[in-house]
């Protein structure tokens, strides 16, 4: 849904964007004249020297009473859904379950949560890491996960991610029969203070 959401939202942005780029250099190079182009009686950006709207176009309607409200309105909505997409952005949506074939042409729901519980629990029995962080995301039929590693100083990072791949995650996608199950991971080393001698 989000991906959806972004690629019409930058579409749309994209198109206005070249729309408004190409208006402003047809006016620059006044091509309307040169080319005898027909303009509509309303538009006021028609050669190099003129402004996209007019001191009347701006204040036309500033007597009026419902002018402010509704700018002041459509401006605090722009805002808000402009930070509901920002936040869209950062927050990766976990899922919440995950479906599964049971074997008898039924489907099964498994929770997300559960799953993530796991994994983190026995990546954390791996010698070398010191905490785990899983997150499931994708789709309902077809998840992905998200792991992300703190080690600790005496850990050995490319076994580790071996182990966590073909122990941990092979044993949550064999216990939840599906097909595959994606994995990224991310390591940070734990932070350590460096012993002295005296």
């Amino acid at each position: 849904m989000l991906r959806t959401v972004n690629r019409v939202l930058m579409g749309l942005s994209g198109l206005l964007l070249i729309g408004v780029g190409l208006v402003a250099l047809a006016a620059a190079l006044d091509l309307p004249r040169r080319w005898g182009l027909w303009l509509p009686s309303g538009f006021s950006w028609r050669a190099p020297h003129d402004v996209l709207l007019t001191h009347t176009d701006r204040t036309q309607f500033t007597r009026h009473g419902w002018w402010w409200p509704v700018v002041i309105g459509g401006l605090a909505t722009l805002l808000l859904l402009s930070l509901w997409w920002l936040l869209a952005q950062v927050r990766r949506p976990r899922l919440a379950e995950i479906q599964i074939d049971s074997g008898d042409g039924a489907r099964a729901v498994l929770r997300g949560r559960a799953v993530e519980d796991v994994l983190a629990a026995e990546a954390e029995t791996f010698p070398g890491v010191d905490r785990a962080r899983v997150s499931l995301t994708g789709r309902r039929t077809a998840p992905r996960v998200r792991v992300g590693l703190l080690l600790t100083p005496q850990a050995h990072p490319a076994d580790v991610v071996r182990r966590l791949h073909e122990e941990a995650v092979d044993h949550a996608r064999t216990s939840a029969g599906l097909p595959a199950l994606p994995t990224e991971t991310h390591l940070r080393p734990s932070r350590h203070t460096v012993d002295r001698v005296s």
